[in-house]
């Protein structure tokens, strides 16, 4: 590492859980972000000020005045402009020297197979459960790490499902498909600015303490967060063994080992 960044990361580096060693696995990862609203910005906020290598950000949207109450990278003056370069602008003024990449576009298809084979983890920051299961179906088959995240009005969802682990459940194991879901947007039930700030941030931490190898990932566990009392609630989350997500997928991983 040069002085500069020697400098710019000496509060990692004083961490003796983190170190150099930590901080150059981080500077060579590649993070996708799926979604760049009130999730999607402060994860991707605190993963470039921490020195990820390269950062993907995912979003078909354009900013809206209502964002600007919870989506922390956006200003008055990028009102009308594709999140996801909008986000990118930003990020380079927070890091220089992280790459990141606008793809502004909704993921769908053969596309999201391509954007999570090139990714060390992806962070799910959608909020829809549509592009969620797809996200999960392809993390799944390529055995990338998933931080899910949610929230609406006062109260967060937090999750980390990685099938590196044969014992970690997938997305579908927690919420299955077949299940009836409804998607309730902020639009209509509204959703407290701060609580957005913590689930993305923990979104942030999750996902640098898998790429860098240090702590205990929140695999097989759900966080909830109720914003509006300061309650936390953390429930195991069992793998389903007929899951028809990721059920195939451990088999092969078990048979591997």
């Amino acid at each position: 590492m040069q002085d500069a960044q020697l400098l710019r990361y000496s509060r990692h580096l004083l961490l003796e859980e983190f170190g150099i060693e930590a901080q150059q696995r981080l500077a060579s990862s590649h993070a996708v972000i799926v979604g760049a609203g009130g999730l999607g910005c402060p994860a991707a906020l605190y993963l470039a000020a921490a020195g990820v290598g390269k950062l993907t950000i995912v979003d078909g949207d354009k900013v809206d005045a209502t964002n600007l109450q919870r989506q922390i990278l956006y200003r008055d003056r990028t009102v009308g402009a594709l999140k996801a370069g909008a986000a990118r602008d930003a990020l380079h003024e927070v890091n220089p020297e992280v790459q990141v990449v606008a793809l502004p576009e909704r993921l769908e298809g053969d596309a999201i197979d391509h954007v999570v084979a090139c990714a060390d983890v992806v962070l799910d920051c959608t909020d829809n459960f549509a592009t969620r299961h797809a996200l999960n179906r392809a993390c799944v088959r390529h055995s990338r790490p998933l931080v899910s995240g949610a929230a609406i009005r006062f109260d967060g969802q937090l999750a980390v499902f990685d099938l590196r682990d044969a014992k970690s459940p997938c997305y579908a194991c927690l919420f299955p498909e077949s299940a009836e879901a409804e998607d309730v947007a902020c639009s209509v039930m509204g959703v407290f600015s701060p609580l957005t700030g913590t689930i993305g941030t923990l979104q942030a931490a999750e996902a640098i303490k898998l790429l860098c190898s240090i702590g205990k990932p929140l695999r097989g566990r759900l966080q909830m967060f109720d914003a509006l009392n300061a309650e936390w609630r953390t429930v195991r989350v069992p793998k389903d063994p007929g899951c028809p997500a990721c059920a195939t997928k451990v088999e092969d991983l078990m048979r591997k080992t």
